[in-house]
């Protein structure tokens, strides 16, 4: 599976002849990304704001239903005011191939330990880290810190020229999560069968300007 990170909080998964785009972005929503350009065989959206929802910037290949990927959506709150601020927000699972992938969209609050329960031991994590919008550097560790993934990915945060003004950097988080290993990679990331040992890689968008 590969696995392409085109920036913000969006990724494509591709599995053989298959690929799927979560939270697309509509061209001009996220300050330094070009318009996606991307045709695909399915796109999920965590919520309904620009920045995710996308989905007339993707384009559909003929409709398949023998997707590799089966999707499950975990009802959540964009804020800590239970939504009273931004409205819900989905985590998403999806499970391939025995693996577990869990995108937790720009979620903005705190889960119980029961909550957490169907993402424990994720096999990847793709999670905002940038606050004002959603969870920050040090919430987003302490999220890691539980739901034990072996690879985690940071989203949603601002880098030189891309992103919000509001939002933090990668750094606040990358501190925050002690005894872990950090790369820094492309836009690409290929996985050939299960995780072993958890890492953090910092991904670099490949819709970017810069």
């Amino acid at each position: 599976m590969i696995i392409t990170y085109l920036g913000h909080a969006c990724f494509k998964l591709t599995h053989g002849s298959f690929d799927m785009i979560i939270d697309p972005f509509t061209a001009g929503s996220v300050p330094g990304l070009k318009p996606l350009k991307e045709t695909v065989n399915q796109v999920i959206c965590s919520h309904k704001h620009g920045d995710h929802f996308g989905f007339k910037e993707v384009k559909l290949r003929q409709v398949r239903t023998d997707t590799p990927f089966i999707v499950t959506p975990i009802e959540t709150y964009h804020d800590d005011k239970e939504g009273a601020l931004r409205g819900p927000n989905n985590v998403i699972i999806i499970d391939v191939d025995g693996m577990k992938i869990v995108h937790m969209g720009d979620i903005g609050c705190e889960l119980s330990d029961e909550e957490l329960e169907p993402l424990m031991n994720a096999d990847i994590l793709m999670i905002p880290v940038g606050g004002f919008y959603t969870i920050d550097g040090k919430q987003a560790a302490s999220y890691v810190s539980r739901i034990s993934p072996k690879i985690t990915i940071p989203m949603h945060y601002r880098s030189e020229g891309i992103g919000y003004d509001e939002i933090g950097t990668v750094d606040e988080f990358l501190s925050s999560v002690k005894d872990v290993e950090v790369s820094y990679i492309g836009s690409e990331l290929e996985v050939v069968g299960k995780p072993e040992e958890h890492k953090i890689l910092v991904m670099e968008g490949k819709m970017a300007h810069v």
